[in-house]
């Protein structure tokens, strides 16, 4: 974008879903004072996300990060409403609302009806098309994506997403408002997932395919944890909620039957082992408690479907493990710098140290790459039976990097 694109005034903010996400991104904004209107359809869900703003306030007070003076006044700054006509001054609009094309249809309709002409509409979809939520409406040249990760108030990464549509004005804005809610902003084109989850969901396929040919998920995330990630994926699976990535498989059986997928996490979502808000998922957890102990149960529920399913199963080392995890983000992100979803690696590897708890001192999956030579990538890939993007192939043969 030229350097001198203009923005808009960012005054007050609409909000809608008082969720754990919404509630979350509504504390973004009144933290950097501007006023919010947070919008629910019903007063038992408003009350709620109220009372649980309430309550992380009330314990950055309590750590000495705040007054409760303050706390007070940014309690206040939130205007709590069942009406969408109370959005209608709103300068930007962030739904937060559940991720399903349909549900974001209805909030995005109504919205063209009653924002104010020039108010940007953001949408927090972490996987859905932006494109097609824009056309929803009569004006998609306002619309643009701002995936924020849970919780929404603590994590620094906002996945700024461009749509086709989407003015310069709009960006650069978000861009601008991302900076005074001190985000680090990073500008993703539209594909399923964005950047970040586009690649995780590649990751997680590895650590599905190691459970079933001899792996344990204390053992995966062990190694992988002691590469240096602040948590592996199946103690990540449980804090996010299993039932989110079973939903996301589902959509993929349907729309890419040819994507070869383990089903051994959907066997384990069958009996209800959803993570930490169900005290079960692929560890066990005592009430009130978050530390994952690992489930005798569920190890048998593995080794039990790889009986099922023919496969053999052998002792599997932790070099492998840290090795398919981490070519796996390298591998889809190269793919995402060739089709210009990202616009640099270093892009890529922000997402990743900023919002997956990548090693920081190992500089994020593009530059790791660099680190130990495209060489070694391809070379890794090729061990594995697996064929590695053009992007690898073509930098390994030149001696190239991602990162100049």
């Amino acid at each position: 974008m030229p350097s001198k694109t203009p923005t808009r005034a960012i005054e007050q903010v609409g909000v809608i879903g008082a969720g754990t996400m919404g509630g979350g991104i509504a504390m973004n904004f009144v933290n950097a004072g501007l006023p919010v209107v947070l919008l629910e359809t019903k007063q038992e869900a408003l009350d709620k996300g109220l009372a649980a703003i309430r309550r992380n306030y009330e314990a950055q007070v309590k750590k000495g990060k705040l007054t409760q003076e303050q706390a007070e006044a940014r309690i206040a700054s939130i205007r709590p409403t069942l009406a969408y006509e109370d959005l209608a001054q709103a300068d930007l609009i962030v739904e937060a609302v559940f991720e399903d094309l349909g549900v974001k249809e209805q909030v995005f309709r109504r919205l063209d009806e009653v924002a104010k002409d020039g108010a940007i509409l953001a949408s927090n979809t972490s996987t859905l098309d932006l494109d097609a939520i824009a056309a929803f409406t009569q004006r998609p040249g306002d619309v643009i994506g701002m995936h924020f990760f849970s919780p929404a108030h603590v994590m620094k990464l906002l996945e700024v997403v461009r749509g086709k549509h989407t003015a310069k004005e709009t960006l650069a804005t978000v861009m601008q408002v991302a900076r005074k809610i001190k985000k680090t902003a990073v500008v993703s084109g539209v594909c399923d997932g964005f950047i970040g989850n586009r690649m995780i969901e590649q990751y997680i396929r590895q650590a599905l395919f190691m459970l079933e040919e001899g792996a344990l998920p204390a053992q995966i995330d062990r190694a992988i944890e002691q590469f240096g990630f602040a948590m592996g994926p199946f103690r990540m699976s449980d804090l996010a909620g299993n039932d989110i990535g079973w939903v996301i498989r589902k959509r993929r059986y349907e729309e890419q039957p040819e994507l070869t997928y383990s089903r051994v996490a959907d066997r384990l979502c069958e009996t209800g082992r959803f993570g930490q808000k169900t005290g079960a998922g692929w560890y066990d957890y005592q009430p009130g408690r978050r530390d994952a102990q690992p489930s005798v149960l569920v190890d048998d529920v593995i080794v039990a479907f790889s009986k099922e399913q023919g496969i053999a199963r052998r002792a599997i080392s932790d070099e492998e493990i840290v090795e398919r995890l981490v070519l796996s983000l390298i591998d889809e992100g190269a793919k995402i710098l060739e089709e210009g979803i990202a616009s640099k690696a270093s892009d890529i590897d922000m997402v990743y140290l900023t919002g997956y708890g990548f090693p920081l001192w190992r500089g994020g999956p593009m530059l790791y790459a660099d680190t130990i030579g495209l060489y070694n990538v391809e070379r890794a890939m090729r061990k594995y039976g697996w064929t590695p993007a053009a992007r690898i192939v073509e930098l390994a043969a030149t001696d190239g990097r991602f990162n100049p």
